[in-house]
């Protein structure tokens, strides 16, 4: 049975750097009340008409060219995204087709921030049965056109940023790669992260103008009840992962967990005593770009060096469902 390893990775954000202060035009905020609360300093946001699949094709391209492969090698795309360019279809048949990609699979997930790691656990599997060789995974996420850029959504819009990441996932021979996934939903807190309208629940039309007037179609979030879960759901999952591998804390050289909130992530490393070189964290200046969080912080942290050969490697987010995962490695 093959293993399934990342053979490459890439990352695109769009060049429009949007700051704290940038955002206090729109809203009553300032750039310390953002840094203290969340650790960002800047997000990128797209220009009109840039969706995620134009996004992801430079972070594919990247992605590729690490692997040394080609789009004739690639035999599966993954594309997880909440923020598609339309409705219906999916993104990744505007990737496939925008890429030239051949008449390949392509599977659109939408668990939000878990995207990257659920799609993960469904390469990995591709790989181990020998159904695939070379699959390309996606997450790509345009969230700036879904923020409520009033004090009305100052609490969430100050969050999130758009980007794109990507890695290959092939198969080898070698004793490397993915060891195991873990995932979680808990349904019952849909309410305290997530967009009401449109909605094909609601009738036709999906979406009213008293819905748009009542801000429905924005991002809401109750911050206070996310905050505390993550911390909860994060600590549980990756000791789930190294338990799973009977590994420890100590074994861990880089823990990648989604870029949700800096507070989040120093909680995550305190309670768990990891050190600052154990914990990669790029918040500061992407935001939360949800399903492309952590593949931008991977290619980041590959790019500096800061993950080598032999180095067991964790990934863990937690979002919106609720939704959390892990995923361990040795790279």
């Amino acid at each position: 049975m093959p293993n399934a390893y990342i053979s490459g990775t890439g990352f695109f954000v769009p060049p429009k750097i949007v700051t704290n202060d940038d955002l206090s035009v729109y809203m009553n905020t300032t750039d310390s009340w953002i840094r203290e609360r969340t650790g960002i300093i800047e997000r990128r946001y797209v220009e009109k008409g840039v969706g995620p699949s134009d996004l992801a094709i430079p972070a594919a391209n990247d992605a590729l060219k690490a692997a040394g492969l080609s789009v004739k090698d690639i035999d599966f795309i993954i594309f997880a995204t909440c923020t598609p360019d339309y409705y219906i279809p999916g993104s990744g048949c505007l990737l496939q087709e925008k890429m030239g990609f051949n008449e390949i699979g392509v599977l659109d997930i939408r668990v939000q921030c878990s995207g990257f790691v659920y799609g993960l656990s469904i390469a990995d599997q591709y790989i181990k049965t020998g159904e695939f060789n070379n699959i390309l995974l996606i997450g790509a996420e345009v969230q700036s056109t879904a923020m409520d850029l009033s004090d009305h959504g100052r609490d969430t819009a100050v969050i999130f940023g758009d980007g794109a990441g990507a890695a290959v996932i092939s198969a080898t021979s070698e004793k490397r790669g993915i060891l195991s996934t873990h995932m979680h939903s808990e349904g019952k807190f849909l309410k305290e992260l997530w967009v009401e309208a449109p909605a094909s629940k609601q009738g036709r039309p999906r979406i009213l103008p008293e819905h748009l007037d009542q801000g429905k179609q924005y991002l809401k979030m109750n911050g206070k009840e996310v905050f505390r879960h993550a911390i909860l759901r994060f600590i549980e999952v990756i000791n789930e992962c190294l338990l799973a591998n009977n590994l420890s804390i100590d074994d861990i050289n880089m823990l990648i967990p989604h870029q949700a909130n800096l507070r989040i992530t120093q909680m995550i490393q305190k309670k768990l005593d990891l050190s600052d070189s154990q914990v990669f964290s790029n918040v500061h200046k992407y935001g939360n770009t949800t399903a492309a969080s952590i593949p931008i912080a991977l290619a980041e942290a590959i790019n500096e060096g800061k993950i080598i050969k032999g180095d067991t490697v964790v990934f863990a987010s937690f979002g919106s469902g609720f939704t959390w995962a892990s995923s361990i490695m040795e790279w």
